[in-house]
């Protein structure tokens, strides 16, 4: 499942289409790229009504070969539960948990869910992969992959990342989103209120790569509600994806293995960041890690 719904305000431009690979290649098409390698049998991206003919021309299934099957849903405001409405406005869309769910309609077995914009990396995908098969048929067993906050940072400004908290057999504790990440000064900081606090560079983070079964289908709708009618009063308010797993964690519900990794994310979260993804990417086909040409 591709997050794709959002228009990437810092960017400035619909970030999810924009040509970063050698033959107009996007972030994107590298994601669903490495997904295949690693075994994913279907795409589906999760998009608004408002940019579908756009992003149908360019991601239509022809695209990539008849090498995966790919699927189109959408992630709308007055997506509500029955007996909901939009609150007088609210014009934020209901963010990260939300969009997952609406991709239940086309999902029946273990999937990832990944932004659309951000280059994880092969091995990312099939760490994810292997775990998701051999959970396939269970319930309440999630994984994610943990990143070096070191290896997520941007050089043109302040990142946001769920920073994780891991027991001793690798399972996810706690996730808190922190905001104004950035290195000062040969140190690595976050902001919370006024405060500068200093983080090390180790602290395995999110960067929203998340492998689910099914059941976190019903979860979710069901505590959508709670949080609706807890946060309809605020109309900035977001259902992550933290927010759903970080309360089945708490519960006993379910339990989220951190899969580590030592890659480099990198993305386009600022405008400024684009000729580094593209010369990272060109530095991947020298390497022989994709082809010139990714769907020749």
């Amino acid at each position: 499942m591709v997050l794709a719904a959002g228009m990437g305000s810092r960017y400035g431009s619909l970030k999810q289409m924009d040509g970063v690979g050698p033959c107009g290649e996007a972030i994107i098409d590298y994601s669903v790229y490495d997904a295949i390698r690693a075994g994913f049998g279907k795409v589906v991206f999760v998009i608004r009504h408002s940019f579908e003919k756009d992003f149908r021309e360019v991601f239509s299934p022809g695209r990539f070969g008849g090498r995966i099957e790919v699927d189109f849903v959408f992630q709308e405001l007055d997506y509500l539960p029955e007996g909901y409405a939009v609150p007088e406005g609210r014009v934020k869309p209901w963010g990260t948990n939300h969009a997952v769910m609406m991709g239940e309609p086309a999902i029946d077995g273990p999937f990832a869910v990944i932004n659309a914009d951000d280059f994880y990396g092969r091995s990312s995908y099939q760490a994810v992969g292997d775990y998701l098969r051999g959970v396939e048929g269970r319930r309440n067993e999630y994984c994610m992959v943990g990143f070096k906050l070191k290896n997520t940072l941007s050089e043109n400004g302040f990142v946001s990342r769920g920073v994780c908290e891991v027991d001793a057999e690798g399972n996810l504790v706690s996730m808190v989103e922190r905001t104004s990440i950035e290195r000062k000064d040969g140190t690595v900081c976050y902001k919370d209120g006024d405060r500068e606090v200093a983080i090390s560079e180790d602290t395995p983070v999110s960067m929203n790569i998340f492998g689910f079964t099914p059941d976190y289908f019903a979860y979710s709708r069901e505590y959508f509600k709670t949080f609706l009618d807890e946060n309809s009063a605020n109309l900035k308010s977001e259902f992550f994806i933290p927010t759903m797993v970080n309360k089945l964690i708490n519960d006993g519900t379910a339990k989220m293995r951190v899969l580590p990794t030592d890659s480099q994310w990198f993305g386009v979260t600022y405008k400024e960041d684009r000729p580094d993804v593209v010369a990272r990417i060109r530095k991947l086909i020298a390497d022989g890690e994709y082809p010139e040409n990714l769907w020749q």
